[in-house]
């Protein structure tokens, strides 16, 4: 049975940011430069500490006397810095502004840099240094010391969803070994620590489920079978619910865990609920519609011998998932089984499959003639007398 997870984190916080405009200040004691030329590099740096993205240095020869003065030399402020290349040798003011600051204002400025042929200079923009918090005002120095808070909280944050993210990939390798009860007790840690995280919430589900799954099979274990399946529903619906108040919702990431839930409902004969759950899966994420309506016919067809109700569900699921994804054979095999099952004799004793039986499994045959189920469904056929066709074209999807 196909089962689609989402290989998705928890989103990283951005920090604080801080920009005052200060009035600029003259410097006329610097000298002009010798020949030849090079480099400036340094990063820029509000007074929380937190990188600023954006932005230009200008460099003044001599240094800066005016306003109107044009700089020497313009470079822009990424994220990571500035480098400033071929810049001629001598001593420079530099001025930083933030991408909307007036020309006649700075945001910060350093005096007397000075370049030397063939080197790179490092000026860096710290405006958490003394100098340039003496400039502002007793209220702009408060809010720094917020600013400086929050971006503390936001630094812990983005350390804790850092963990927790290696966590989901130890834990989606725990899945795949099939170590279900390490993934559990890691999710379940998790979730404690960051409860309002639809993913974990999810994941932990997905591991219940699998221990559920995996502890069925030893009939000792059946009650703890049974309370690691409630315990996977609780799970899945409050990761689903979650993330259904989010401003995104994720489509993949809902639509895997209302699968998930359509094949617990299934298994603890909860039939109402696993065809629910199967629609609230192709409904959220449309594009995988024809997989989880394919993987609702299967668990029909798992659980139809004991539970009658599941048996009447395999057609109307097969029939959907051939609309959603008319290109996968194991639908129509579903179909033309489970309509087999209804065949009656005629008048004469001839075996008459309801209408659609012939079609479905002969479709099955035409799109995997060497599936997996491809002697059970020719032998059907020839049980109703069938001629096996070779005609039939898949729909693009």
């Amino acid at each position: 049975m196909n089962m689609q997870k989402k290989r998705i984190g928890l989103c990283m916080m951005l920090a604080a940011l801080l920009i005052f405009v200060l009035p600029m200040t003259r410097n006329a004691g610097a000298q002009e430069g010798a020949a030849g030329t090079g480099k400036i590099h340094g990063t820029v740096t509000d007074p929380s500490g937190a990188p600023i993205p954006a932005g230009t240095i200008s460099e003044y020869a001599g240094g800066m006397t005016s306003p109107s003065q044009d700089p020497t030399f313009t470079c822009n402020v990424d994220a990571s810095g500035f480098k400033c290349d071929k810049v001629k040798a001598g001593s420079y003011s530099l001025i930083f502004r933030a991408p909307d600051t007036p020309k006649d204002k700075v945001v910060d400025q350093l005096d007397n840099v000075t370049v030397t042929s063939g080197q790179d200079t490092e000026a860096n923009f710290d405006m958490s240094r003394p100098a340039y918090l003496a400039k502002l005002t007793p209220e702009q120095r408060k809010s720094i010391e917020e600013a400086r808070a929050k971006n503390a909280q936001i630094l812990k944050e983005n350390a804790t969803i850092k963990n927790l993210n290696a966590d989901l990939g130890k834990a989606r390798d725990f899945d795949k070994n099939k170590d279900y009860a390490d993934a559990a007790a890691l999710m379940q840690k998790d979730a404690t620590i960051k409860p309002d995280a639809a993913v974990l919430w999810i994941e932990l589900g997905l591991a219940q489920a699998g221990e559920a799954e995996t502890d069925k099979a030893n009939p000792a274990k059946a009650d703890a079978a049974q309370q690691e399946l409630t315990a996977a529903e609780t799970s899945l619906q409050k990761g689903i619910t979650m993330d259904q108040q989010q401003k995104k919702p994720d489509p993949q990431l809902e639509g895997a865990a209302n699968d998930k839930l359509g094949e617990i409902y299934a298994t603890d004969g909860k039939i109402p609920e696993a065809l629910a759950a199967y629609d609230a899966a192709a409904k959220a994420n449309p594009t995988q519609a024809g997989m989880y309506y394919a993987n609702e016919a299967i668990m029909m067809d798992r659980i139809g011998n004991t539970i009658p109700a599941a048996g009447d569900q395999i057609v109307p699921a097969a029939d959907k998932a051939i609309a959603a994804n008319p290109n996968n054979p194991i639908p129509y095999f579903l179909k033309g089984r489970a309509l087999i099952a209804k065949a009656t004799p005629d008048a004469k004793g001839k075996i008459v499959a309801p209408e659609g039986c012939t079609d479905a499994l002969n479709k099955y045959l035409q799109l995997a003639p060497t599936g997996p189920f491809s002697q059970d469904a020719k032998a059907m056929l020839q049980e109703l007398g069938q001629t096996i066709q070779s005609s039939y074209k898949a729909g693009k999807h």
